[in-house]
């Protein structure tokens, strides 16, 4: 009977230990993909402008961005191309009003509404007149611009 105690407690001592590694296990693989959720986020930002936005049941993902996004590196040119003559890039377009950016995404996001009410066959006045309402706020904005 001591033999059976004695083998149920190194089998408990042995599942203590594996329980332990995995628990480290699983915070070392946690703290690896926020690091690389962290670094994607960054990315997006620095590429496009705009934070990214987790997924709907992440309700906190908090890190802090840095204040300026990190040049790249640019490739080095060839040697072809150091002899041809620098080429004027086209600069640009100016970048839009945030103001009017979040009007059209708006006005998409209730075009879309409607659209879909339309299809369900459902009241569509009150959509109408919110798309109404958000062009109308676009074209106020573009003539004080």
């Amino acid at each position: 009977m001591n033999n059976v105690i004695s083998e149920y407690q190194k089998w408990k001592q042995q599942g203590e230990d594996l329980r332990i590694q995995a628990k480290e296990a699983m915070e070392s693989r946690f703290r690896e993909l926020l690091a690389e959720a962290v670094e994607l986020a960054e990315e997006y930002r620095a590429d496009f402008g705009a934070p990214l936005k987790p997924p709907a049941p992440v309700t906190a993902f908090r890190y802090k961005a840095h204040g300026k996004a990190k040049p790249r590196k640019a490739a080095k040119p060839k040697a072809a191309a150091k002899a041809a003559p620098p080429k004027e890039e086209p600069k640009a377009p100016p970048r839009p009003d945030p103001k009017v950016a979040g009007l059209q995404k708006r006005l998409a996001t209730a075009r879309k509404k409607l659209d879909d009410a339309k299809t369900a066959g459902t009241a569509t006045r009150a959509l109408e007149d919110k798309v109404y309402e958000i062009e109308d706020e676009l074209r106020l904005a573009g003539q004080a611009q």
